[in-house]
């Protein structure tokens, strides 16, 4: 007859880990607590997101001073946007002193959540500029893409808009709850719109010959971008159904310091300094009609 052995922790064993578990906690309340840490890691942000918020609005200008002509093609209103929402982010943080203790407590969720949505428009706008790829290659009708870009961007401020407005009237804890999931669902389409249109065009890139010029080199950015994208927006949608369940991942307090600094890295800051470093490459220059080169 066999015999199970269950093996019970000693007593001393247990004392230990309840130490550990004590000093974790204490540790975690007295740097969400501190006055000195909540500035040091707000003024991180700050600084983080001003520099994102540089790096684009420089290659803004170099694509601008390189072509010119081109007027506001989707490359440049794409890093205009990084520039816009990084640079709101900068400020918002740099001033989180004020902008926690904001009342009514609307004004701190819309001012948290502007830049959010401002990062849905400027990281679809890739999804719609692949869409128009992959569609053009297929021989699709590309009309009603840009549409459906503007028609979903202003339906999500829209409905957004309209939870802030009942929120200021009656500071309701459903409609609490409803505002969370609806951003969690707004970074679900983003999500499931680069996985849709990023791995079309990626598949379809393989299919091209190897010997394809750039196509090793396009498989590589389409890839990196998509999975960059894909993976940020779905780690954003995650962690706003937790927080619309668990008040201890809440976002929008002061005294969570280190749960933003973790978020806005991994969701906002790192995915946008790499997408920008993949998409650094500047537009050929445009070579005059009226000159022609010696050969």
């Amino acid at each position: 007859m066999t015999r199970m052995l269950l093996s019970i922790p000693s007593p001393s064993s247990m004392k230990i880990f309840d130490l550990w578990s004590s000093s974790m906690t204490s540790w975690w309340e007295e740097i969400n607590e501190s006055r000195n840490w909540q500035d040091g890691i707000f003024f991180t942000l700050c600084g983080f997101y001003a520099l994102v918020s540089v790096i684009a609005l420089i290659q803004l200008i170099r694509i601008e001073i390189r072509v010119p002509e081109y007027g506001w093609t989707t490359q440049k209103v794409f890093h205009l946007m990084n520039f816009i929402v990084n640079g709101v982010r900068a400020v918002v943080f740099g001033f989180h002193m004020q902008v926690f203790h904001l009342h009514p407590k609307v004004f701190i969720w819309a001012l948290l959540e502007v830049p959010g949505l401002l990062f849905f428009s400027t990281y679809t706008l890739l999804v719609l500029f692949w869409a128009e790829i992959y569609h053009q290659a297929r021989s699709l009708p590309t009309d009603k893409l840009r549409t459906t870009y503007v028609c979903v961007n202003v339906g999500v401020y829209i409905i957004q808009a309209g939870i802030w407005i009942y929120l200021w009237i009656d500071d309701n804890s459903t409609v609490q709850f409803v505002g969370k999931i609806f951003i969690a669902v707004v970074s679900f389409m983003a999500a499931l719109g680069f996985l849709v249109y990023g791995g079309r065009l990626f598949f379809m890139l393989r299919r091209f010959p190897i010997e394809s010029k750039g196509r090793r080199k396009k498989l590589h950015e389409v890839g990196s971008v998509t999975a960059i994208c894909f993976t940020c927006f779905v780690v954003r949608c995650f962690v706003d159904v937790l927080s619309a369940f668990d008040a201890e991942m809440s976002l929008d307090v002061l005294d969570h310091p280190v749960l933003n600094l973790i978020f806005y890295m991994l969701t906002e800051i790192l995915p946008s300094a790499l997408v920008l470093f993949i998409l650094r490459k500047l537009p050929p220059k445009r070579v005059s009609a009226q000159y022609h080169p010696i050969r």
